[in-house]
């Protein structure tokens, strides 16, 4: 009795499990929603930095249509989409600005809120966090 018992359970885990998962052969771009995806992405931190004050500080002399438009490319690419990034390097954007880590943790909290209000898997939301984590030591000033 005690094996029937554990197979169904089993099975039942088995099943639940797998099925909040995205597959395998999904690139990055994809599970974030393609096109559409990155640009309710980039819609929604836009959002988020305009309610923030000591972030949205960072972007006032920033053309914010090009910056839309950069930021959407840049996540496209970083993400295996089928964009090439066409702006300026992260270091060269940055090196101005004087951005402290605060900062830049604060506008990373901004984009997770963002990509859980988009029901972006959290799978995906710690790959993309992983590949623009790379950029922290061109972005940041300390």
């Amino acid at each position: 009795m005690r094996r029937f018992f554990s197979l169904p359970l089993w099975l039942t885990l088995l099943v639940t499990g797998c099925a909040g998962q995205v597959e395998r052969g999904d690139s990055l771009y994809a599970q974030l929603g393609g096109e559409a995806g990155v640009d309710r992405i980039v819609a929604g931190l836009l959002w988020e930095i305009a309610e923030d004050s000591d972030t949205r500080a960072l972007f006032v002399d920033t053309d914010i249509e090009r910056f839309r438009n950069k930021l959407a490319e840049q996540l496209c690419a970083v993400t295996d989409g089928p964009c090439v990034y066409t702006g300026d390097s992260m270091r060269e954007t940055h090196r101005h600005l004087q951005v402290t880590s605060a900062q830049f943790n604060r506008l990373v909290s901004s984009l997770i809120r963002v990509m859980e209000q988009e029901q972006i898997p959290v799978g995906a939301q710690n790959a993309l966090l992983q590949r623009l984590a790379a950029m922290h030591g061109d972005i940041v000033a300390e």
